[in-house]
């Protein structure tokens, strides 16, 4: 490494997780573009938060799985057979907490409520059940790039 690079604090571990990344953040974006996924955008963001997390990357995945399952499944179910209120969310937020409590899923418990939120309260041309299924696979390709990346070799986590 340049002088002028450990100077400004650039490490080599630094460099080469910040190109692992930006990689599997290109593959997640252009994987989600070519199956035509309408918000393909949760793909990058799903590796990114899997490969900058500081806690164990694997453990991080199964929370981001799970929950968004999760949070994607209730909040179909409540789009369509009941519909979103404020009352109606809060009560969504509240069974994603007892549900993820009940399967034992703890951490996942954020992941589905924020899924939950994305499905009941941002406005979508498609279906409820076609919304949900959408989030649940963008996201899940971007947990899948995460790990294939991580398992292609040690990342260090972010300092």
């Amino acid at each position: 490494m340049a002088a002028w690079a450990t100077r400004l604090g650039l490490t080599r571990e630094a460099l080469l997780h910040s190109a692992r990344t930006a990689i599997a953040a290109v593959v997640s974006t252009l994987l989600a573009r070519a199956l035509r996924l309408p918000e393909f955008y949760w793909a990058p963001i799903s590796t990114i938060v899997i490969l900058l997390s500081v806690s164990d990357p694997r453990a991080l995945a199964w929370q981001r799985f799970a929950g968004t399952a999760v949070g994607a499944a209730l909040g179909a179910l409540i789009a369509t057979f009941v519909g979103a209120n404020w009352m109606v969310y809060g009560a969504g937020i509240l069974v994603c907490g007892i549900l993820s409590a009940m399967l034992r899923l703890g951490a996942a418990y954020r992941f589905a409520a924020i899924t939950l939120t994305i499905v009941l309260l941002v406005a979508h041309a498609a279906p409820p059940w076609v919304v949900a299924y959408h989030r649940f696979v963008e996201v899940s390709l971007g947990i899948a790039v995460a790990l294939l990346v991580t398992k292609m070799g040690h990342l260090p986590p972010p300092k």
